[in-house]
């Protein structure tokens, strides 16, 4: 595609943009789990078929997905088992210890006997119940295969998670990755229609910020809380397993650190709220005094400017005082309850050991699975919230996803036997809203090598018409022919690839000054670069670059004045030497000594070419073929500008409203 210019909707609004980043980074961001208690976040309107179309996305990758859930199968149930065993190698001490304090060539049961006939019950009942033998000491060989075991099983359960996340982290890379791909495939087959509706902030939030919420999301949901739920599900069985008392005992705690959680989490999200908004204000406050910082000392304003600041400043610490202490709170609170909990197991569990109801290993193993039963927990309530925020940004991805796109090119497309630039507007109807007409009937026909001027008020359908041209809208009405054939039926590429485009609102990227104009027509030599340079006065400015042509400039055109800009974007049309050129407003934005540069580049540009030339400045298109004045959508005058000038119609009132202005002000 020739076309050296796109036009691309409305401003980017940059505090879009940045306050989307800031959101996702809130929602994505670090520190302890419980910290996002406090935290509103966005929540998908139709939670639950989004949830399902997101999880749908991973059926390509089925397999893996299968495989994850049984390495973390794996890997969680070593990890729940280590305590149980390690409790064993408990119990293996400590019947070490007692019984290298008995006598040898006793029996167990005679020893318990003369430990309860000298009133020493409780040390009966441990050597009943703890597989004491009398005169033996640690047995440090079966203690070392037991804690060879141990460790075994912890390295088991580390390699089995790092080949979880390994796969996870590859699966969760593929779709988001054929997910950016679809996006990318769907914006540019969005018609600009959809463009013109929506902020361009609010759409680059959704192609960048939200996919990353959603990666974030899939990484850590499917990765953390398949673990926690296989752990709350594991360490669960195993107290049960090991005394159904304990568990209904540690259990009793939970709904209270749910209920408290919650209340906690509840106050500190209106000071969150609080806290953001704030930080907004404050933030909107330094944005305007630094951009208008020369005006602020112009006018003497610097005292009102910190006085505001000392204020807004003031309530900012304030609001983020009581939203950190009351989230700070939760933490605190949780290691309470988790603190009585171990004291009530502790003491509960002493009692049973010396009821010879439970050993001493099966206690400490049981004060491990309560602690870790904590842990998890806490972390699936917190991703309650990460997946709230994930499922919502997906939702709005697949709005994305789901737009009207432009209509197909034809399976058998016609092609132009020649490209002379023969444009005719036949009978063509088109409006944007439905109940608003803007073209109505409109007919004309622009000849190969004239130059047709279009001129108006604002809102006349100008450019609308030459976004017709080039397809960027679908017609309601009529049919607008390219060298006498349907651009309708065309492909959009080709229909294009023969049109050239200049725009008021110069397009730059990042690259030499080169790369720029080579832009208009990928494989040129450099010879035909530095041809379409000298012919457009691109030469003449670049060779006082200190490093000429390989002069690096970005999309702002940092480096080169505004004039010098609209040059390079000249001469990159130049360069893809269109047999259809499209000049919008291509002088407005430049001084007067640079626009004589720019006429000259544009007239060498237009030479044996149609050209179409929208302009404000009269005075640029006086030599014009034909001029077009339109009005309301639809074509009132048309003539060379002394035909018009002579009608004293339309035309005549726009000139002598604008030189009569000119004169006044001069």
């Amino acid at each position: 595609m020739s076309t050296t210019e796109k036009r691309t909707g409305p401003t980017q609004d940059a505090d879009t943009v940045s306050a989307a980043r800031g959101a996702a980074a809130q929602r994505r961001g670090g520190g302890p789990p419980w910290m996002g208690a406090g935290q509103p976040v966005e929540r998908a309107e139709t939670f639950t078929p989004s949830a399902k179309r997101l999880v749908r996305r991973l059926a390509p990758e089925r397999l893996g997905v299968l495989a994850v859930l049984a390495l973390g199968v794996i890997s969680v149930a070593l990890n729940v088992i280590g305590p149980k065993i390690l409790g064993h190698a408990t119990d293996l001490i400590f019947a070490g210890i007692i019984g290298a304090q008995l006598p040898a060539g006793v029996t167990a049961a005679q020893a318990a006997a003369q430990a309860r006939a000298a009133g020493n019950d409780t040390i009966a009942t441990l050597i009943e119940s703890q597989g004491v033998v009398p005169g033996q000491g640690i047995d440090f060989r079966a203690l070392g295969l037991v804690l060879l075991g141990v460790i075994l099983i912890y390295l088991g359960s580390s390699a089995f998670s790092y080949a979880q996340g390994y796969l996870l982290n590859g699966i969760v890379q593929r779709t988001v990755f054929h997910l950016r791909r679809e996006v990318e495939d769907t914006i540019n087959r969005l018609p600009l229609r959809y463009f013109d509706t929506r902020r361009r902030g609010e759409v680059l939030s959704r192609v960048t910020n939200d996919i990353d919420n959603v990666q974030q999301t899939l990484q850590q949901t499917m990765s953390q809380l398949l673990t926690s739920l296989l752990t709350i599900v594991g360490v669960l069985v195993m107290m049960f397993v090991i005394s159904p008392l304990l568990s209904l005992v540690a259990l009793v705690t939970i709904p209270v650190s749910l209920w408290l959680t919650r209340v906690i989490a509840k106050r500190s999200q209106k000071q969150f709220v609080a806290q953001w908004r704030t930080t907004g204000i404050l933030n909107g406050h330094i944005e305007e005094a630094f951009t208008g910082h020369e005006l602020v000392r112009v006018f003497g304003r610097r005292r009102e400017v910190e006085a505001q600041f000392e204020v807004q400043n003031e309530a900012l610490y304030q609001a983020s005082f009581r939203a950190q202490f009351m989230s700070g709170i939760i933490m605190p609170s949780m290691m309470f309850i988790g603190n009585v909990n171990y004291v009530l197991v502790a003491v509960i569990g002493g009692l049973r050991v010396s009821s010879g109801a439970m050993s001493l290993g099966d206690v400490q193993a049981f004060i491990q699975y309560s602690r870790q039963f904590t842990q998890p927990l806490t972390q699936a309530a917190s991703m309650a919230n990460l997946l709230q925020s994930g499922v919502a940004s997906a939702e709005r991805v697949f709005e994305l996803l789901d737009a009207e796109e432009e209509t197909p090119d034809p399976a058998v497309p016609a092609v132009r036997s020649t490209r002379r630039g023969r444009v005719e507007f036949e009978h063509v109807s088109f409006r944007y809203q439905e109940d608003t007409p803007l073209i109505t009937d409109l007919s004309l026909v622009a000849e190969p090598g004239q130059t047709v001027a279009i001129v108006g008020p604002t809102g006349a359908g100008k450019t609308t018409l030459v976004n017709l041209v080039l397809r960027f809208y679908e017609l309601d009405g009529g049919r607008i022919t390219l060298d006498g054939v349907d651009i309708a039926a065309m492909t959009r590429a080709d229909l294009r690839s023969g049109i050239g485009m200049v725009l008021q609102d110069t397009w730059l990227f990042h690259g030499t000054i080169r790369d720029n104009i080579a832009y208009g027509r990928p494989g040129a030599s450099e010879e035909e670069i530095l041809a379409a340079a000298r012919a457009t006065y691109v030469d003449r400015f670049v060779r006082s670059l200190p490093l000429g042509y390989d002069t690096v400039i970005d999309e702002e055109g940092t480096g080169v004045s505004a004039g010098e800009k609209q040059l390079i974007t000249i001469a990159r049309a130049f360069l893809a030497d269109p047999s259809l050129l499209i000049l919008d407003e291509a002088t407005s934005s430049v001084d007067t000594r640079t626009e004589v540069l720019v006429q000259r580049a544009m007239a060498a540009l237009r030479t044996d070419r149609t050209s179409f030339v929208i302009a404000h400045r009269l005075s640029t298109i006086r030599d014009a073929d034909l001029i077009l004045v339109m009005e309301a959508g639809a074509i009132v005058e048309q003539g060379t500008h002394e035909q018009l000038l002579a009608r004293d119609g339309a035309y005549a009132r726009l000139y002598h409203a604008q030189f009569t202005a000119a004169t006044t002000d001069h």
